[in-house]
């Protein structure tokens, strides 16, 4: 007996991604680490995390004070960190990023006072989850015939829980048309859920008898086994190796196997293993176990179900072309003779003959194929020179093996769109990023080149708001797709993604490796009024405007410009709330560490009028070094006002009469600046003269009562 395994069978990106996370938070991690419910539906991988320290608890009160848990691929409700913050528990976020999409979407819809309607199970986990993020507020439904059972308001958004079926999903959206004004609508079921159900449907078609693999508490599981069964395909569903039996398989030449996205690929290996051992083995008799066209199992007991169909996706059906593997058998026999072609035949070629409007092209056929610059590429192009040269070997797909003129006509964009088409899906399953490049600026973003014409909303284009998307045409970027329809040639990226994880891993990184005092190099990304934002490797940190100089700053743009690269300190590291504090001036020579050496008591040199107080004037000696003239050391005349001698920029010279280095305190004189240029005899008039320690000569009652009213 032939054994097939369906195309995606088994872990989605998702379910991969929350197990390897648990896996490495086992053995990172200090203390117990545990999972908010069980992280996926299935029972054996559940089982296996738990001996590796994963244990599986109800709610976040069943968690030690300081432990880890670790948000299950199915997601949970926003109340869940903040109670976990509460408690003060680590946690993890292993949800599937599709649905985080779906419950952002749900989000936004209820945030716009518009009704989100769910398709999907109520009890499903991931249903809850994505309910709590609309507060509560959001209407789920089954399927069309309880849409039809409730009432909705004239406006509602709908959206899907990420496993269902495409078939039911519209299913649910024609209702709501019928019932409601206005419906719009959010395709959030998985890529690989369709794909997944599209290639269970295909191999039943083609197989005697399908086992479907994972736990009897998936859905999508479930969806598997329905849409198998519902082909008149006899059909199981089996958690493990163990629960096959060899009578299920008599007289059987082919069988096919399919598995849900939480099933490890060593289950489904062990399946098809021991199905190959049954097939050889298999008993006389046949009986029981099946899933009639029309049920499922359940309990071990059949049920009725509703008849359901295959997924709407494109390329159904019987078409050879969708076959791969042993299910195509002598597809390649073909493909080696490309002698005589047909139209959909995609073969290689070389170029021998560039023209100003079509490309030449030798298949090994009885002629040479004409690839008109039109199907050069999904892009405009202006000349074919761009695209190809003479003996550049390419791909074509036949359009015609003869036109009206007899000629073969090829096209390369046709291929190319047929492989790109093919990595794309697989990209968006897996979650891997695409290379493409822009090609135009449009109204609302950008169509980029990924082998197909893409569009990167403008909101997606990077982290922050793009003001000018005419910086990036030309430019080679990388994406992640969030959303394939190859029936309607839509491919919708995210540019915006890609940047948020990698920005993240680097913020992690770097958060691990920073300490404070440390200096590292930086470039200014932005300027506030209140200080420059500096990326010091992946990581945002504010340089405020009071640590830019050591004088004073009034605007960040005095100091420094977007793009200039710095060495900064850093200075205060809030790991719980992500922020970093940084100092520019702390890198640089402090003004105030040889003051004594360069102004001592008595020296008279140039300053500046900084400000004006009631009580005196500030002049600075240099660039973070001020000073103090008190209004009794102006003028050689009673002053009622420092306006009245001097003004804020007025340059002015000024006498040291004393340096405070550790309090960063200078008294400065006009008056004794004065005195020394223009040199007088004391006055019988004149005020009493006393001494002052440290003061480097004499001074006036008057110079008291200054330093009295600067100590203010």
């Amino acid at each position: 007996m032939d054994v097939l395994v369906a195309r995606g069978a088994g872990f989605c990106y998702g379910v991969k991604r929350a197990v390897d996370l648990a896996v490495k938070c086992a053995g990172d991690r200090d203390g117990p680490v545990y999972s908010l419910g069980p992280l996926i539906h299935n029972r054996q991988v559940v089982e296996e995390l738990a001996g590796s320290g994963v244990r599986v608890i109800d709610s976040l009160g069943q968690a030690e004070p300081g432990s880890t848990v670790i948000i299950r691929s199915h997601g949970a409700g926003p109340g869940v960190k903040a109670e976990a913050e509460k408690m003060n528990l680590v946690m993890v976020d292993a949800t599937c990023p599709f649905v985080a999409r779906a419950q952002e979407i749900a989000r936004e819809i209820t945030d716009a006072g518009v009704q989100a309607v769910l398709v999907g199970d109520a009890g499903h986990p991931e249903v809850k989850g994505i309910v709590d993020w609309t507060d509560g507020r959001a209407m789920v439904v089954g399927g069309p015939e309880e849409a039809r059972r409730q009432n909705f308001p004239e406006k509602v958004g709908v959206l899907a829980q990420t496993t269902q079926t495409r078939l039911n999903f519209n299913a649910v959206v024609d209702v709501l048309r019928e019932k409601c004004r206005e419906v719009e609508v959010y395709n959030t079921i998985c890529g690989a859920t369709g794909e997944r159900q599209k290639s269970t449907v295909d191999l039943a078609r083609k197989v005697d008898v399908m086992v479907v693999v994972g736990g009897k508490n998936s859905s999508n599981t479930a969806n598997l086994a329905a849409l198998s069964a519902a082909q008149g395909t006899p059909t199981y569903q089996v958690e493990t190796a163990g629960e096959l039996e060899a009578r299920w398989f008599k007289g059987k030449k082919t069988a096919g196997i399919t598995a849900g996205a939480s099933t490890p690929q060593r289950i489904i290996e062990e399946v098809e293993r021991r199905m190959k051992e049954l097939g050889e083995m298999a008993v006389k008799e046949n009986e029981g176990g099946i899933i009639e066209p029309g049920k499922e199992v359940e309990s071990g007991n059949p049920v009725e179900t509703a008849p359901q169909e295959p997924a709407e996706t494109e390329n159904a059906g019987n078409d050879p072309a969708n076959l791969e593997g042993p299910m195509k058998e002598g597809g390649m026999g073909d493909a080696v003779d490309i002698k005589s072609v047909r139209p959909g035949d995609i073969v290689t070629g070389v170029v021998v003959q560039v023209n100003p409007d079509e490309v030449l092209v030798d298949i090994g056929s009885k002629s040479e194929g004409v690839i008109p610059l039109r199907e050069l590429s999904s892009f405009e192009v202006a000349s074919p020179h761009d695209v190809v040269k003479v003996g550049d070997k390419i791909d074509v797909y036949v359009v015609k093996s003869e036109d009206n003129e007899g000629r073969l006509i090829l096209s390369k964009e046709r291929a190319d769109a047929d492989k790109a088409w093919a990595v794309l899906e697989e990209k968006m399953h897996s979650g891997q990023p695409v290379e493409g490049t822009v090609k135009e600026v449009v109204k609302g973003g950008l169509l980029v080149d990924v082998g197909v014409r893409a569009f990167l909303p403008a909101s997606l284009v990077d982290r922050g708001y793009v003001e000018d998307l005419s910086k990036f045409l030309d430019q080679k970027i990388t994406a992640r797709v969030i959303e394939l329809n190859r029936a309607r040639k839509k491919v919708i990226l995210s540019r915006k993604i890609v940047l948020e994880e990698e920005y993240a891993r680097k913020r992690e990184e770097m958060f691990q490796n920073l300490g404070e005092n440390q200096v590292v190099r930086g470039t200014v990304r932005r300027l506030t009024s209140f200080g420059a934002f500096v990326d010091i490797g992946g990581v945002d940190g504010l340089l405020h405007i009071s640590e830019m100089a050591w004088h004073r700053v009034n605007h960040p743009s005095e100091v420094v410009k977007v793009g200039d690269e710095v060495d900064v300190m850093i200075l205060r590291i809030d790991r719980e709330n992500e922020k970093i504090s940084l100092g520019l001036k702390q890198v640089l020579p402090n003004p105030w560490d040889n003051v004594a050496e360069k102004y001592p008591a008595g020296k008279v040199v140039q300053a500046r009028v900084v400000r004006l107080a009631p009580f005196g004037a500030f002049v600075q000696l240099e660039p973070g070094v001020e000073g103090l003239v008190h209004i009794s050391h102006l003028a050689d005349r009673h002053v009622e006002k420092p306006d009245e001698v001097v003004k804020e920029g007025q340059e002015v010279a000024v006498k040291v009469l004393s340096v405070d280095q550790k309090e960063k305190r200078i008294r400065l004189s006009i008056r004794e600046a004065e005195k020394e240029r223009s040199p007088r005899q004391p006055k019988v008039q004149d005020e009493p003269k006393v001494h002052e320690a440290g003061d480097g000569g004499n001074v006036t009652i008057g110079d008291l009562v200054g330093d009295i009213f600067e100590q203010k």
